[in-house]
């Protein structure tokens, strides 16, 4: 891993606001004078200033060695737990718990529903800043859920209120591995379109886009564009727009009467819903097409690149990256970790929109870059920094047996890179408000697994912060960690449909000395 003890913890921009350069000295940046001068407004013009310093101070004391992550809060559940921007959800989404406090509290509990009208899949909605909306509710944040019994509802992340609600259909059964749908930013829920699984064969308009599409495996929608995956391997990208307004037969507002199939009734209320308007009778413009293995496909980089897995099983693990525009493959786009591990590696561009890659095995992390080639249009890629497991250096291990004979036999074998008694690389994530890396690493020794979240500047590599998980870690659980400025989250699945969740919070550590002195106070 790629050190550098001169360069600031923070981003090159926060940097230049917290650090002062006297005679060719750094001075160390002082928390108190900083929050002085925010006090006194002594920041530019610029909107973004204060909100970068403020996040650059609370930088600053995530990763400073007195900090400390105490776990606050443990609960269980027999259903999923799902989080989401300081907001921990139990019970399909129906009961809400802020992480903000000092301890977690129930922010609100919807009332109790029949199995029919459970919520199946929510996300957060947040409208764009500049738009004008009908509704002062619509500015606040909403969850979009859908129910198992065909509903979409909008409901207020704060309260747990129902602001909107919309029937889709009768006509087919809606879950959340086969609807697609997409939401206006400019006025909620007021469009809405739906494609069923192209599997469906309830309705003679699908049948008919089984014909032209082919074999279809799945479909999403993303950017305003069309993705669809075949069995072959195949990924097709189609622009939606121009589906819209070339197929749309009869265009649906919400609220409104509408006249289908000989049927009367108001768009978006039952029993009417939303009636499947898009009916496709030729293949759609396609905008690029290409063949990968299991239909791993992503878009990114700067310029566009794509990484893709060439479409054979022995290639499994092996990436390339290529050009959006051309095809061409990048100089030294073919990336292998070369690892021997029962789980494959991952990798994905890097979701601070730096163009870099993020590359994942069981013992690194690589994040790797594109540089144009001088006096060309084609790119390279090169290795920005690396960050190694802490392990021994020779994995091969030695084994001394004797025999019957008093004869000493050497065994020699090698250690799977993932190999549970040697830490390994589990969860890569990117906190993009303090343009920090968090990296869970696990180690299991005997029955007991330990686990710790490592905090990795995110434009050197360098190792700021490691924090101890204090709950075991068992490697054939499921497990999600989340780290969200002074927070830690970690969501585990064990059998039977058990899971837990444990918070950690920031705390400042004053010593036991000074904790008995508050609490005689």
């Amino acid at each position: 891993m790629r050190r550098s003890e001169g360069h600031s913890p923070l981003p090159p921009r926060q940097a230049r606001g917290l650090a002062r350069t006297s005679m060719g000295r750094t001075r160390k940046p002082n928390v108190c004078r900083l929050l002085s001068r925010r006090a006194l407004g002594c920041f530019s013009r610029d909107a973004g200033v204060v909100q970068r310093t403020n996040l650059g101070i609370l930088r600053m004391l995530v990763c400073q060695e007195s900090t400390k992550f105490k776990n606050v809060w443990t609960t269980h559940s027999k259903s999923p737990i799902a989080y989401e921007r300081g907001r921990i959800y139990f019970d399909n989404y129906r009961c809400c718990v802020s992480s903000v406090a000092s301890e977690p509290r129930k922010l609100y509990e919807m009332p109790k529903c029949s199995k029919s009208e459970k919520i199946e899949d929510a996300l957060l909605w947040e409208c764009p800043v500049g738009e004008v909306l009908p509704n002062p509710s619509d500015y606040k944040s909403s969850l979009i859920a859908l129910t198992a019994h065909n509903w979409l509802l909008r409901i207020s992340a704060t309260t747990g209120k129902i602001l909107e609600k919309i029937y889709l259909a009768s006509y087919c059964k809606f879950r959340p591995s086969t609807v697609c749908f997409a939401v206006p930013c400019s006025v909620p829920c007021s469009t809405f379109f739906t494609h069923r699984d192209f599997g469906d064969q309830q309705k003679s308009d699908l049948c008919l886009s089984l014909q032209i599409f082919g074999n279809v495996t799945d479909a999403t929608l993303s950017h305003g564009i069309l993705i669809v995956m075949y069995s072959s391997g195949l990924v097709r990208l189609h622009n939606f727009q121009a589906i819209t307004e070339q197929f749309m037969q009869q265009k649906l507002d919400l609220g409104c009467a509408c006249r289908w199939g000989g049927t009367t009734g108001t768009v978006g209320e039952a029993p009417f819903g939303i009636p499947c308007n898009i009916k496709i009778t030729d293949m759609p413009p396609l905008l690029f097409e290409v063949s990968s293995l299991e239909n791993a496909f992503q878009i990114g980089g700067h310029p566009w690149h794509y990484i893709i897995t060439p479409n054979k099983k022995k290639q499994k693990g092996v990436f390339h990256i290529c050009a959006l525009n051309d095809n061409s493959l990048a100089k030294n786009g073919i990336q292998e970790m070369e690892c021997c591990s029962l789980e494959s590696d991952w990798i994905y561009f890097h979701p601070d929109a730096s163009g870099r890659i993020i590359h994942v095995g069981p013992n690194q992390v690589k994040v790797l870059k594109l540089n144009e080639i001088e006096n060309s249009f084609q790119h390279q890629i090169s290795e920005d920094f690396v960050i190694l497991a802490n392990r021994e250096k020779n994995k091969n291990e030695n084994l001394f047996t004797v025999t019957a004979s008093g004869r000493v036999v050497k065994k020699h074998f090698n250690l799977l890179d993932d190999d549970p008694e040697q830490e390994t690389f589990k969860i890569v994530d990117y906190e993009d408000e303090l343009d920090l890396l968090s990296v869970v690493a696990v180690t299991q020794l005997d029955a007991e697994g330990k686990a710790h979240l490592d905090f990795h500047c995110n434009e050197y590599g360098t190792l700021l912060k490691s924090i101890p998980l204090v709950e075991s870690w068992d490697v054939t659980y499921s497990h999600e960690v989340y780290f969200d400025r002074d927070l830690v989250l970690h969501i585990e699945q064990k059998p039977n449909r058990v899971f837990s969740c444990y918070v950690y919070q920031m705390v400042c550590d004053t010593g036991e000395e000074e904790e008995n002195i508050d609490r005689r106070c």
